[in-house]
């Protein structure tokens, strides 16, 4: 086997573990993972479907998770959760990049960092999932994939997660972009725990917490970090007229 479908072979291994299901059929996997460029037997059809089945189950965990919501603020959050930036966020933490089967020019610039490219894949893989397996079983997928980020939604502001609201706040501070790093882990498995520092910048302010996840723990620290910029730099409140 040659080194390339090696690495490949191990980036297809490390998807289906991020994703915590195994396929049966790799071959449902591989065609997820496969862009128009590479091969006519490309994943444009299967977006479709994924597309349906994350906006129904993002949908069904929101509406479980916020029963005083209305329709409208409902669709808001949906909206936040399953655009192209979230999922392109999803495909990093899972390296999708890394599995990706692109054609010789989408490799030369960097398709596999492309957001569009990123969210599609995904959005393919729950179509995938369900192929595979049924609606349930991708379901569970998406459900797993998105528990953390609704858990840390703060339905107050519109549906965005603690780094969104940060970011955003920076960005309207005329500040520089938080840096997250993992600063440690401890333990393993199911019990292994992620320690993360948000560090603003010029600022000075450094905070760090810890999650059974990197998103949990970037959440954590995000939302300290968020209380001391509206602390400590204000935003003038606009006056009625």
């Amino acid at each position: 086997m040659k080194k390339n479908d090696v690495r490949h072979e191990n980036a297809l291994i490390n998807v289906q573990k991020m994703l915590g299901y195994h396929f049966k059929r790799t071959d449902f996997l591989q065609q997820a993972l496969t862009h128009r460029s590479y091969s006519a037997l490309h994943n444009e059809r299967f977006e479709f479907i994924g597309d349906s089945i994350l906006n129904y189950s993002v949908a069904k965990m929101l509406f479980q998770a916020f029963p005083r919501l209305t329709e409208g603020e409902l669709s808001r959050m949906r909206a936040n959760l399953v655009n192209q930036d979230t999922l392109a966020q999803i495909a990093a933490e899972l390296r999708i990049g890394d599995a990706l089967l692109l054609g010789s020019g989408e490799l030369k610039s960097g398709g596999f960092r492309r957001p569009s490219i990123l969210a599609d894949a995904m959005e393919a893989l729950f179509a995938a999932v369900s192929f595979d397996a049924d609606f349930n079983t991708a379901e569970a997928v998406v459900r797993r994939l998105y528990a953390e980020r609704i858990r840390h939604i703060n339905p107050q502001d519109s549906g965005k997660d603690a780094k969104t609201r940060l970011q955003e706040g920076l960005q309207a501070r005329h500040m520089p972009l938080p840096k997250y790093r993992i600063v440690d882990q401890i333990g393993e498995g199911q019990d292994q725990q992620f320690v993360v520092q948000c560090d603003l910048g010029e600022t000075g302010f450094q905070t760090e917490a810890t999650g059974h996840s990197r998103r949990e723990a970037e959440q954590q620290t995000a939302q300290t970090a968020l209380d001391w910029m509206e602390k400590h730099f204000p935003l003038a409140k606009t006056r009625k007229k």
